[in-house]
């Protein structure tokens, strides 16, 4: 990949300086930091996030448990006044349950219709649950925040990526309760819109053991700091995506805050490592493309350096892992090859096999902060 402009707004804020001043000393105090940065990039970047439900129930809507079959769950959930349902597709792998388990919140997308996904998770015994988050709320720009989980929760502020992330709990609450997940291997995974919201909902939800995003860009692993341009794998040239971009497409994407930054994004409180580093020392795993330029490659990569600092202090570098392979903007069999690496060697304690991990397709820039994690000992 060659870079062909590359414009740095500002450096990333300090992971380790409590809003006081004071700093990060050790993990105790990271837990405390760690609910600061909730308020400040979970909230600010996408709205009060919708509480726990009142209730959940589940409704199986075809025979449970039959081995490499589809099986279909109606849940319903939300408030007693004012619920809401969806429809879970639980891919169901042969032996006893509960099983490893992966969610994808992208059944609104072609490729997670495909069969053939679906075996690749089943014939090695792993639970694949796909649900269509726009059930939750509809991705129709839609500024008024009617409808949907909008009437469940009408006094919270929330935008359409917080409702996508709240289901990726609400799907495994239901998997839960029906005795089908293995609870210490959970994966969230997903596309885009899809993978920002699988990113916020391992942000939020300490029970994913395992969080990846696909080319999730601005709004999700990328870096609002960053205005990159590049040229894609057939020569053509691209820029990464924008707040500004990104925000007057889908402003119902986010919370109410987000506009106050436009074209101020080194004014930001907070920048996406400070999301990424929720997830430690959890493994979180991120996936691009070469030919995806809009997700912005270089930026997704100093989010990670910058998030990184975070796994060293707990002992855990291992566990923040990216790769770049061939193509553009999609959820390809080879991505979720790589995925399944990963949940192997969590489950099972199996060496990584493929040589794409930690490989960057451009020399490294020099990092856009200069702090760094405390020696915890």
């Amino acid at each position: 990949m060659k870079i062909t402009s590359y414009e740095v707004l500002g450096k990333l804020p300090d992971l380790f300086t409590f809003d006081n001043g004071q700093k990060v000393t050790c993990i105790d105090d990271w837990k405390k930091r760690r609910k600061e940065l909730m308020k400040t990039v979970v909230t600010l970047q996408y709205g009060q996030f919708p509480p726990e439900p009142e209730f959940l129930e589940v409704e199986p809507l075809t025979l449970p448990e039959i081995v490499g079959r589809m099986n279909i769950i109606r849940v319903h959930t939300g408030t007693r006044s004012h619920p809401v349902s969806f429809t879970v597709y639980a891919h169901i792998p042969e032996g006893p349950r509960p099983w490893p388990v992966v969610i994808d919140g992208d059944l609104c997308y072609a490729s997670m219709q495909d069969p053939a996904i679906a075996e690749k998770f089943v014939s090695r015994g792993i639970l694949l649950a796909a649900f269509n988050r726009c059930e939750f709320v509809p991705d129709l720009r839609n500024p008024s925040r009617t409808g949907n989980l909008y009437e469940t929760y009408s006094q919270a502020d929330f935008g359409a990526l917080a409702a996508w992330a709240w289901g990726f709990s609400r799907t495994l609450d239901a998997l839960q309760q029906m005795g089908y997940a293995e609870m210490s291997c959970v994966t969230f995974t997903g596309l885009s819109r899809g993978g920002k919201a699988a990113l916020l909902a391992g942000a939020m939800d300490e029970r994913a053991a395992i969080v990846n995003p696909e080319g999730s860009g601005a709004g999700g692993t990328g870096c609002y700091r960053i205005h990159m341009k590049a040229l894609h794998e057939d020569g053509t040239e691209a820029r990464s995506e924008t707040l500004r971009d990104i925000y007057t497409r889908f402003p119902d994407w986010f919370g109410p805050g987000m506009a106050d930054y436009l074209d101020r994004e080194a004014e930001l409180p907070f920048d996406e490592h400070f999301l990424k580093a929720l997830i430690a020392p959890r493994v979180l795993f991120d996936s691009e493309a070469l030919s995806d330029v809009w997700a912005g490659p270089v930026n997704t990569y100093q989010t990670s350096l910058a998030a990184l600092e975070v796994w060293k202090m707990y002992g855990k570098p291992e566990n923040l892992l990216w790769y770049w392979r061939s193509g553009g903007h999609a959820h390809l069999p080879e991505d979720f090859d790589m995925l399944i690496e990963i949940i192997q060697r969590e489950r099972c304690g199996e060496e990584l096999k493929s040589d794409k991990f930690m490989k960057l397709p451009f020399d490294p820039p020099e990092k856009i902060f200069d702090w760094h994690c405390p020696e915890v000992k």
